[in-house]
Formats: structure tokens, sequence, C-alpha cells
């Protein structure tokens, strides 16, 4: 078994439904020829997009890499998500999880392994 549990949170299998049927709602459209049909899908699969961030930033999504057992529960919710989660993209996106100093030097980051 993998120590990656990715996507088994509250904030993907929402986003996930909704994201279903708002592409179900895109195909409608694209079958009966309507442009606004295929419009309201694209809407509602932008509505998930924003669900699973909303609930992602309130705890109810998980950070990416690699975590502890007991934290694999689809229902524990993540105590950590208001200080952000570090390499996340969407507490970024947020203002969450920055450094203090805001930019690291050039001469900071190894090029290779061997440096």
């Amino acid at each position: 078994m993998s120590l990656y549990d990715e996507g088994h949170t509250i904030a993907g299998w929402t986003g996930f439904g909704i994201a279903t049927v708002g592409g179900a709602v895109m195909g409608l459209g694209v079958c009966t020829a309507s442009l606004p049909v295929v419009g309201g899908g694209s809407g509602v699969v932008a509505v998930s997009v924003l669900v699973t961030w909303f609930l992602h930033l309130s705890g109810w999504g998980k950070p990416p890499g690699v975590r502890p057992r007991g934290e694999w529960g689809m229902w524990v919710r993540d105590v950590r998500a208001r200080e952000g989660h570090p390499g996340c993209v969407s507490c970024r996106l947020a203002g969450r999880g920055r450094r203090a100093s805001g930019v690291v030097p050039a001469e900071s980051i190894p090029l290779s392994t061997i440096e």
C-alpha cells in the first residue's frame, strides 16, 4: 500500500461529484446543440473548482505528499489548514504558507545532488 493518500477527502469527492454533473450537462448541451446548456455546464464545472478550493482551505482537503496513517481517513479534518500546506498551490493562491523572507537566494539552491 502506498503512503500517498491523494484525493480521499471530502473536498476531493465533493468537487468530483459536482464536476461530473457539470460534465454531463455540457454533454447534454453538445448532443442537443444548445450553447446555453453547454455554458451552464461550464459554469457548474467552475463552481466545482471553487467549492473544492473552499473545502480544502477549511480543512476538508489534505496536503500533497506522505501523511501518517492516522490522517488517511476521509472524515479526518486537517487542523493545519489555517497555516497553509507547504508546496500546495491551493494554499498559495489563498495567501497561506508563504515564506517570511519571500525570496530564496539562487546560491542556496543546489543544481544537482553532487553539489
